[in-house]
């Protein structure tokens, strides 16, 4: 199995850097436009990427408020299986950010690529929460670079 790894602190309390983590609403402000939750399943997160090409389905797995979002990746021929973990860290007025995106069955191309991609979607992700966002870095058709 491969993991994905990343670190980031981040200038802003837990209380705001949560909802960016543990929903389809904050989702939506850093990762991707397209994002919907699953009708009568509010802990399912469906995210749509160029045109809903493709769509991965995440399910809420643990949401420890504050603390820990797990997501389990429901869809998705590399995805599906592999589980997407925020943990929340204070430190003074900051927020320590750890995120794994666990399981993978190999470390292959695609996975390489997507470690690139989490890594600049980190930053996204620290912009939203400092009050800096450019948006998602998913456009519903392209990527916003």
């Amino acid at each position: 199995m491969a993991d994905i790894k990343h670190r980031i602190e981040i200038a802003a309390p837990l209380k705001v850097v949560w909802p960016l983590v543990s929903s389809g609403t904050g989702f939506a402000e850093w990762w991707a436009s397209d994002v919907a939750v699953a009708a009568g399943e509010p802990d399912v997160v469906e995210i749509g990427f160029f045109n809903r090409a493709t769509v991965y389905r995440l399910k809420a797995e643990k949401l420890r408020p504050v603390e820990l979002a797990i997501w389990c990746c429901e869809t998705g021929r590399e995805w599906s299986g592999t589980r997407i973990v925020f943990a929340l860290t204070a430190r003074e007025a900051k927020t320590v950010l750890g995120f794994e995106h666990t399981d993978w069955t190999q470390a292959a191309e695609y996975f390489v690529s997507c470690n690139t991609t989490w890594g600049g979607l980190m930053f996204r992700l620290k912009a939203a929460a400092e009050g800096k966002s450019p948006g998602p870095l998913f456009s519903a058709t392209s990527m916003a670079y």
